[in-house]
């Protein structure tokens, strides 16, 4: 399928300037990861929408808050070295936290993310690296049945949860979906 600015216009909310610095990037994400059906897209969309606050923000906005000073020495983050909090915060359209999740992001994009985790604000490097969280989370499997409840929660949670909307966002992340549907042509 191929991506308009309208068409990221309206499923991430975003400017047609930020539309049009995203559009290759984005492209190459959905065609590589086969984010290629109009309901893919549409939910693939929606979810960095909100997840990058349409387009504008690639990496975790630091205060730190309490949650985010919890990050250091977290293992199952691989956060096991002094500053490994604040050095791997949340980086991408789908933001990947922790060294252990850099590491193995860095292996799938053939990126050097360990020593410079910086390349995932990166256009390029932020659209792929939330296409193959996309296939690795098997969230299509959702977006295929129209599912955007089940989309959200996949992004937002982790895993698909019995309560309907109750990701977080999950007014907007809709809102985005049923747009980019209505821009997308059937």
């Amino acid at each position: 399928m191929n991506l308009t600015t309208s068409i990221l216009q309206a499923g991430t909310g975003c400017t047609a300037a930020a539309a049009a610095k995203w559009l290759p990037a984005m492209q190459a994400a959905c065609d590589r990861y086969q984010i290629n059906t109009r309901l893919r897209v549409a939910a693939f969309l929606a979810q960095i929408g909100h997840e990058s606050g349409r387009l504008v923000y690639v990496r975790e906005i630091w205060g730190p808050t309490a949650a985010q000073l919890g990050y250091q020495g977290r293992t199952d983050l691989g956060n096991t070295q002094p500053g490994d909090g604040f050095l791997f915060r949340g980086r991408g359209l789908i933001q990947i936290t922790g060294r252990a999740n850099y590491a193995a992001m860095g292996q799938a994009l053939g990126q050097p993310l360990l020593a410079h985790p910086e390349l995932l604000e990166q256009p390029a490097n932020a659209a792929m690296s939330a296409g193959q969280f996309w296939q690795r989370e098997g969230i299509n499997r959702f977006a295929d049945a129209g599912d955007i409840d089940g989309v959200s929660d996949m992004v937002n949670r982790g895993h698909k949860t019995a309560a309907i909307g109750d990701a977080n966002g999950f007014a907007e992340r809709k809102a985005l979906y049923l747009a980019a549907l209505k821009a997308i042509p059937a």
